[in-house]
C-alpha cells in the first residue's frame, strides 16, 4: 500500500541531509551509494547460465548484446532498504547525477526496485536551496539515450578487455589488462619515452651581456641573436635527431668564447639600433571544465587527478561548487552576473568589461553537465568568508575554482611590449664583424583579470625568453657592454608526460570523457604500466611489451583516431543519433570499414612471445622483459659456439632498479656489460654440516648460500619413484659493508646463522631476534618490529639495548635517526611528516596515514609538497577493501531467476540476477 511521502534517491549519502532539509516535510531522501548493480563476473554466473551464450562475457553477443546484471553483495542491504521505503511512497524521484553514469544508475534503480508509483527524473548541477526546489518542480523522463551510451561503454570495455587481456597473459605476463582507453593512454606514455630514447642531443653556444645605455642609471641583460645579419642557432632550430632544421649559424665554444672576449675588450662600439613597441593584450582563460581543473590543480596544488576529483566531489556534495564532471565552459546568466558583481566589488568597475564574456568549448555533445565548474549559488561565497567552514585541500581547491570563475568575467590585461636591439661592431674579430643582441620586456599598464588569477603552464622545450626590465632609451644611443658571458647549451628531449599534460593530450585527441580522466590515470599506474617519478609519468618496460603486442596485432584498437572515433560514436548514441546494438555489432563482428574484434582475435596467428618481450640494443646486447623484470642478455667478445649445439652462450645482467627506459642508452648498456662479473666463489665447508658455502650474485645483489648435496642416483633396476623436492638451501644477503670478493667463511656462517636470538622479553617471554631484511636491519618480537640504526647492531646489540628500543613508541618519538627525512606538519592532519624506511620499503607518514614511496623514486629526493600530495592521495583513495569472507555452500541449488520484465517507462530491459 502506497504512502503519502515522496521518495528521493540520490547517489551519495553526503547529499542526503542537505537535500532533505531543502525539500522539507513530505519527502524522504535516501542514497543508493553509487551503483547498485553491474555486469556479473562470468566465473560467478549460475551454472545453467554459464553454459549458455552469457558464459564468456556475461553479455549475450548473439542476441542484441544483452548484459546480465547482478546486485552486488555489498548493495543488497541498500536495495532492501530502498524497497522498504518505496512501499510507503506515492512517488519516486530519481535524483542521481546528471551525467551518463548518473542516468544509468537511475535506470538500474528503476529495473531493480520495479516501482508501481509514478517515477520522475530530478536533475540539478548544484546543491543549493534554489537549485533543489527548481529541480523538484522541473522533473523529466529518464533519458534512455544516455543510458544506452553508458551501457554501450560498459559492454564495450568488458568485451575489449576480456578478448585482449588473455592474449597479454599468455604472451607478456600474468595479471595484465588491456582497455579501450587505458591502452591508448599507455601508448602515449610509451611513445614519449621512445622519442626520448631516440633523441640525439645537440650542443650550441650563445652569449649574454649587460647593456647600459649612455647616461642611464640601470642596465638590462641582452642575448646574442645575430652575427653579420645571420640568426644564431637556438634549441628550437634542432630536430630530435640533433640536426639543424633552419639556415642559421651554430656557434661552438671556441667561437662564443672569442666573441665574449672581443665584446669585453672595451674597444667595441655598441649602440641601440632599433626599438619596437607593440600593444600587449591577454584574455582570461575560460572557466574550469573537468580536464582543465585537473590540470591546474596538478600544476598549482600538486594534486593528482584522483585527489582533485575526490576533493571536488566533497565540495559539490556539500553545496560549495557546481557539478564537477563537465565538458562545458559556458556559465549560466546567474553565474555570469554573480562573477561580474563580485569582480566589480573586489577590483573596481574598470575590472569588468562592458558585456559579459561568453565561452564555447570543443564538445559536440552536451550530455555532460550544462555549466562549467563554478562556485554554487547566485552570489558567490568568497574564500575569505569560508575559512571557518572548509579547510585544507577543500579550501585550496575552492579558492582555485573561485578565482578562475571570477577572472573569466574580468577585463583583458593590457600593456606594452618593447623589444630593443643592440648592435656592436666587432673590431679585430675573426668570428664576425657585427653582433646583434636583443632584449624584450612587457610592462602591464592595466592588470585586468590578472588581479584575480593567472593560469599555470606545463613544462616546455627549448629556450624561454626572459622578461627584461628596460630603462628609458632612444634609437642611436651609445651603450656600454659588461659582464659578457659565453654560455653553452644542450637541446633537451621531449618532456615526459605529467598527469596534467597527459590529461590535456587525451582531451586534444578526443580520448576519454570528463568522468573517465582520473580513472584512466589511476589505472595505468595501478596496473604497473607507469611509475610516477615526482610528477613525471615513466613507463615501465612491461608497458613497452604490451604496447608493442597491441600495435602489431591489434593495430586499429590502439590508433588514437580510432579510439577517439569510438568516443564520438558513444556521443552519437547519447544524442539518440545511433543505436547501441548496431554499433556494438559493427565493433565486434565488423563491417565494411574494419574487420571487427572477433575476427582479429580469431585470426591472430602465431605471436612470438620472446620477440615481443625483446629490444635489441646492438649486435651483442638485447634487453629481455622477463617474468621477474627486465634484464640484459649479452654475448661476450670471447664467446664461442657450443661444440654440441652450435649455440653461442649468453650472459644475463640485471638492470639496476629504478633505471628509467630512456636511461638505458647504448653507452649505459655497454657499461653494464663491461662491469666486473661476480663469479660464484667457494668459501669453504660448514664445519657442522659439511655443506659447501659459496658467494653468488643475485637479482637483489650479492649473497651467500649453502649448497645442498646432489641426490644419489637410483639403481638401474630400482622402481621409478616421483622425485621429492630437496630442502631449500639457506641464503643470506651480504651486508652493505661487505664485498663478494673479500667476504670469508666466518662472515658467511654468521650471516647464515641469522636471525640471531638476542634474548627473551622478561614480561611476555617472547624471543627477541635481530635480523636483516630487504630494507635494512631490524628487531622482531612476535608481530612487533623495530628498525636498527646499522647492520653491525644485528650481532652487537644486547637484550638491554633491544628492550630499550621496544620501550619507545613505534610511530612517535622515535630516535631522530629512524626518519630518513622530516618535514613540517601536514596541512590536513596537522602532524609532522616523516620519510621512513619500513619492512616493505621507504614510506611517507604523518603518524596516522602511511603511503609507500613508488618504486623508482629516491626517498632522499622527497619534497614537502610531494609528501603532502602522496598523503592526500592515500586519504582520497580510502582504506583498502578487505576480501569478503567465503560463504558456506548452499545446501540446495536456488532456481535461476528470470530476466527482468520490460518496463514501459524505460523502454528497455536486460537479464539480471538480483
Amino acid at each position: 500500500m502506497s504512502g503519502t511521502k515522496k521518495l528521493v534517491i540520490v547517489e551519495s549519502p553526503t547529499k542526503m541531509k542537505s537535500i532533505a532539509g531543502y525539500l522539507g516535510e513530505g519527502y524522504e531522501v535516501l542514497s543508493s551509494v553509487g551503483h547498485i548493480r553491474d555486469l556479473a563476473e562470468p566465473k560467478k554466473l549460475p551454472a545453467e547460465v554459464k553454459k549458455g551464450p552469457l558464459g564468456k562475457f556475461a553479455v549475450d553477443i548473439d542476441n542484441g548484446f544483452e548484459p546480465y546484471y547482478v546486485v552486488s553483495d555489498a548493495k543488497k542491504k541498500t536495495v532492501a532498504e530502498l524497497k522498504r521505503a518505496l512501499k510507503n511512497a506515492d512517488e519516486l524521484l530519481l535524483a542521481t547525477d546528471e551525467d551518463r553514469e548518473g542516468e544509468a544508475i537511475a535506470w538500474h534503480l528503476l529495473q531493480v526496485l520495479k516501482p508501481t508509483v509514478p517515477v520522475k527524473r530530478m536533475v540539478f548541477h548544484e546543491i543549493t536551496k534554489d537549485a533543489i526546489l527548481a529541480a523538484k518542480d522541473n522533473t523529466r523522463e529518464l533519458n534512455i539515450s544516455l543510458v544506452d551510451a553508458q551501457e554501450t561503454r560498459r559492454i564495450l570495455d568488458r568485451v575489449y578487455g576480456y578478448e585482449i587481456s588473455p592474449v597479454l597473459w599468455r604472451k607478456v605476463g600474468p595479471g595484465l589488462s588491456a582497455g579501450r582507453v587505458q591502452s591508448a593512454a599507455t601508448r602515449l606514455v610509451v611513445d614519449r619515452e621512445r622519442e626520448r630514447l631516440a633523441f640525439v642531443t645537440a650542443s650550441y653556444w650563445d652569449l649574454t651581456a649587460e647593456v647600459t645605455p649612455a647616461g642611464a642609471d640601470s642596465s638590462f641583460e641582452a642575448k646574442l641573436v645575430r652575427l653579420d645579419g645571420t640568426r644564431v642557432a637556438t634549441g628550437r632550430d634542432f630536430n630530435d635527431a640533433g640536426t639543424l632544421t633552419a639556415k642559421v649559424r651554430q656557434l661552438d665554444e671556441a667561437g662564443a668564447t672569442a666573441l665574449a672576449a672581443t665584446l669585453s675588450s672595451g674597444g667595441t662600439s655598441a649602440r641601440i639600433s632599433t626599438m619596437e613597441t607593440k600593444p600587449y593584450s591577454r584574455r582570461p582563460a575560460a572557466p574550469f571544465i573537468t580536464s582543465t581543473l585537473q590540470q591546474e590543480a596538478a600544476r598549482k596544488l600538486r594534486f593528482s587527478a584522483r585527489q582533485t576529483m575526490s576533493v571536488a566531489q566533497s565540495l559539490y556534495e556539500n553545496g560549495y561548487i557546481t557539478y564537477m564532471r563537465t565538458d562545458s565552459v559556458s556559465l549560466s546568466k546567474q553565474a555570469t552576473d554573480a562573477a561580474r558583481a563580485q569582480a566589480r566589488s573586489l577590483y573596481g568597475d574598470d575590472a569588468v568589461p562592458e558585456k559579459p564574456r561568453l565561452y564555447s568549448g570543443k564538445s559536440k555533445n552536451a550530455q555532460e553537465a550544462h555549466e562549467a565548474i563554478r562556485p554554487s549559488g547566485d552570489t558567490f561565497r568568497t574564500p575569505a568568508s569560508l575559512q571557518s567552514s572548509i579547510h585544507g585541500n577543500d579550501f585550496k581547491l575552492y579558492e582555485l575554482i573561485w578565482k578562475r570563475t571570477v577572472a573569466s568575467q574580468m577585463a583583458d590585461a593590457k600593456g606594452q611590449t618593447a623589444t630593443v636591439t643592440v648592435e656592436a661592431e666587432l673590431q679585430g674579430s675573426d668570428v664576425a664583424k657585427t653582433a646583434e643582441l636583443t632584449a624584450s620586456g612587457t610592462v602591464i599598464t592595466f592588470r585586468g583579470f590578472l588581479a584575480a588569477y593567472e593560469e599555470g603552464q606545463d613544462e616546455v622545450r627549448g629556450d624561454r625568453d626572459k622578461n627584461a626590465k628596460l630603462p628609458p632609451m632612444t634609437e642611436g644611443q651609445v651603450a656600454g657592454l659588461s659582464d659578457v658571458e659565453a654560455k653553452g647549451h644542450e637541446t633537451s628531449p621531449p618532456p615526459r608526460y605529467t598527469e596534467a599534460s597527459l590529461t590535456k593530450r587525451l582531451e586534444e585527441l578526443g580520448i576519454g570523457r570528463p568522468s573517465t580522466y582520473a580513472q584512466i590515470l589511476s589505472t595505468i599506474v595501478d596496473r604497473g604500466y607507469v611509475t610516477q617519478r615526482g610528477t613525471a609519468l615513466v613507463p615501465n618496460w612491461i608497458a613497452f611489451s604490451v604496447v608493442r603486442l597491441l600495435e602489431e596485432h591489434f593495430s586499429d584498437l590502439v590508433e588514437y583516431d580510432f579510439t577517439a572515433g569510438m568516443e564520438e560514436d558513444l556521443d552519437r548514441i547519447a544524442a539518440g543519433e545511433a543505436k547501441r546494438v548496431d554499433w556494438l555489432g559493427d565493433f565486434y563482428f565488423g563491417n565494411d570499414q574494419h574487420a571487427g574484434l572477433r575476427h582479429v582475435v580469431d585470426n591472430l596467428g602465431e605471436i612470438d612471445a620472446r620477440e615481443i618481450n625483446s629490444v635489441r640494443i646492438d649486435d651483442q646486447i638485447t634487453l629481455r622483459i622477463g617474468k621477474y623484470g627486465p634484464y640484459l642478455e649479452v654475448i661476450d667478445d670471447d664467446a664461442t659456439p657450443d661444440a654440441a649445439t652450435g649455440e653461442i652462450p649468453v650472459r644475463r645482467i640485471n638492470i639496476p632498479e629504478g633505471l628509467a627506459p630512456d636511461e638505458l642508452t647504448l653507452a649505459k648498456a655497454r657499461e653494464l656489460k663491461d662491469a666486473p662479473v661476480i663469479h660464484d666463489r667457494e668459501l669453504g665447508q660448514n664445519p657442522e654440516s659439511g655443506k659447501t658455502i659459496v658467494v653468488k650474485d643475485g637479482r637483489f645483489g650479492p649473497y651467500v648460500t649453502e649448497l645442498e648435496p646432489e641426490p644419489e642416483e637410483p639403481a638401474a633396476d630400482a622402481p621409478k619413484k616421483k622425485a621429492k623436492k630437496g630442502p631449500k638451501p639457506r641464503t643470506a644477503s651480504l651486508f652493505t659493508s661487505m664485498s663478494p670478493e673479500t667476504v670469508d667463511l666466518n662472515q658467511a656462517l654468521q650471516l647464515l646463522s641469522l636471525p640471531r636470538v638476542v634474548g627473551e622479553d622478561p614480561e611476555s617471554g617472547e624471543p627477541i631476534t635481530a635480523q636483516n631484511g630487504r630494507f635494512g636491519p631490524y628487531l622482531k618480537k612476535g608481530t612487533d618490529s623495530r628498525s636498527l640504526e646499522g647492520e653491525e647492531q644485528i650481532f652487537g646489540i644486547d637484550l638491554a639495548g633491544a628492550l630499550a628500543i621496544f620501550a619507545q613508541p613505534k610511530y612517535a618519538g622515535r630516535r631522530a635517526s629512524s626518519a630518513l627525512k622530516e618535514f613540517d606538519a601536514d596541512p590536513e592532519s596537522g602532524k609532522p611528516i616523516r620519510v621512513k624506511d619500513g619492512r616493505f620499503g621507504p614510506y611517507v607518514t604523518d603518524g596516522t596515514t602511511n603511503v609507500t614511496i613508488p618504486k623508482g623514486e629516491d626517498p632522499q629526493d622527497m619534497t614537502f609538497d610531494r609528501a603532502v600530495q602522496m598523503l592526500a592521495d592515500k586519504r582520497a583513495k580510502g582504506p583498502a577493501k578487505k576480501p569478503a569472507a567465503k560463504k558456506a555452500p548452499a545446501k540446495k541449488k536456488a532456481a535461476a531467476k528470470k530476466p527482468a520484465a520490460k518496463k514501459p517507462a524505460a523502454k528497455k530491459s536486460t537479464p539480471s540476477a538480483e
